[in-house]
């Protein structure tokens, strides 16, 4: 028996040696990766930032596409605010944004490998919701501003929301300058608020890393075909208003094509169109991926000598207003019931799109899925065709031979949400 504890007491001692080897091994393991080259993160913590026109030693700001003006300032609070003012702003298309060269303590040689990649991640809460911004990573050799860019739906403004987004074929080589950018696109003709607690950058593994944080909007994406959705949904309610015939109806606003008269929804310089959906039968349901709003034209007029986001039509969501109008009587002053425009129509768009010009043409936007979410659980109470500049874009109304024409919603659902 003795010889027995004598082996027992040897292998404890073994046992004890060999686990504190290992916890040395591990926390050196650890000290190892935190010596390696730092990440870039700003926290914010004082009430100065490092400012460099060309945001290589500090950061630099702007805005474009229109009138707004902005500021970007930190506090003693712990954390840096983008002040956005588009007051004087017309057409809706401006944009603003931050940028700094992340890169300067980075080793770019690790993105050769294909376990590597480029993450950007930051900490924001928002004066208006819902409204997307932007993350995006680029180089002194970029010239694909819409690639390694990702937005993000933002629902409310009472939350810090964490937001990240991981590359994929991130192109950047030692040498490069690697940016961080942040950015607001579109928001409307307010002033706007971004505050931010952090801004990090850092090359990550992905096996290790954990999945990104935020609700993605893909940027533009590509269309899908109709037929890859399973559910579809015509729309149950469809009429014109009009901010300069306040008090008039337009559900009968119709064209004569072929000897009959065709019942039309218009979007032009006064007027735009809001449709409504039933989604009754599927309540409750979860959203999978974004989905497709259908428009057929039955007119459409421009000129072409017009630039970029002019002469497009904006998809919108309905937000506020009467939620059981009728296209029967409705109008414009009976559809806002007193409340500002700013109330009604989230004045972020979802997306501008180009019109099918041609008679019986289909013209699809992609809707994404957060924008579909707040439909179905009734958080947005419709969507709002509206015109960007001078356009005349004109569509079948869902009365027209039983509404084979009309607008239609298709989309892929998931299970029942958890309750």
């Amino acid at each position: 028996m003795m010889v027995l504890q004598r082996i027992d007491d040897m292998f404890n001692a073994f046992a004890r040696r060999l686990v504190q080897r290992l916890a040395v091994m591990t926390l050196m393991s650890l000290m190892a990766c935190n010596s390696a080259p730092a990440q870039f993160a700003e926290f914010f913590n004082g009430d100065s930032l490092a400012r460099d026109p060309s945001g290589v030693k500090g950061w630099t700001f702007f805005t474009g596409e229109g009138l707004a003006v902005m500021r970007f300032s930190a506090s003693r609070e712990g954390y840096a605010s983008i002040e956005v003012d588009a007051t004087k702003d017309r057409q809706n298309v401006w944009w603003a944004l931050i940028r700094r060269r992340v890169s300067e303590k980075m080793d770019l040689r690790r993105l050769s490998t294909p376990r590597h990649a480029l993450r950007i991640e930051t900490s924001i809460k928002v004066s208006h919701a819902p409204r997307r911004i932007n993350l995006h990573l680029n180089t002194q050799r970029t010239t694909d501003f819409h690639s390694h860019l990702m937005e993000f739906d933002i629902p409310d403004t009472t939350r810090w929301h964490t937001i990240s987004m991981t590359t994929k074929g991130f192109d950047a080589v030692p040498g490069d300058s690697v940016y961080g950018q942040l950015a607001l696109m579109d928001w409307g003709l307010d002033k706007y608020t971004v505050k931010i607690r952090y801004f990090k950058v850092d090359i990550v593994n992905i096996d290790s890393a954990g999945p990104d944080q935020g609700v993605q909007v893909r940027y533009h994406p590509p269309v899908p075909e109709v037929e890859t959705f399973s559910t579809h949904l015509p729309v149950a309610e469809d009429a014109t208003i009009d901010r300069e015939n306040p008090d008039l109806r337009f559900n009968r606003w119709s064209g004569r094509a072929e000897g009959e008269m065709v019942t039309l929804l218009t979007v032009s310089g006064t007027r735009c169109a809001i449709l409504r959906w039933d989604f009754r039968p599927v309540a409750g349901r979860r959203v999978s991926g974004a989905g497709l709003l259908e428009l057929t034209t039955y007119d459409f007029q421009r000129t072409p000598e017009y630039t970029k986001d002019f002469g497009m039509v904006r998809i919108v969501e309905i937000t506020g207003g009467n939620p059981e109008w009728s296209q029967q009587d409705v109008t414009y002053s009976t559809f806002l019931e007193g409340e500002p425009l700013t109330r009604v129509f989230n004045s972020q768009m979802i997306i501008d799109i180009d019109v099918k010009g041609r008679r019986g043409e289909r013209t699809f936007a992609t809707i994404p899925d957060p924008v579909l979410q707040r439909l179905i659980d009734g958080r947005t109470l419709g969507l709002s065709i509206q015109p960007l500049g001078a356009v005349q874009a004109t569509f079948y109304a869902m009365e027209h031979q039983g509404g084979r024409f009309c607008a239609k919603l298709h989309l892929n659902l998931g299970s029942d949400r958890e309750r």
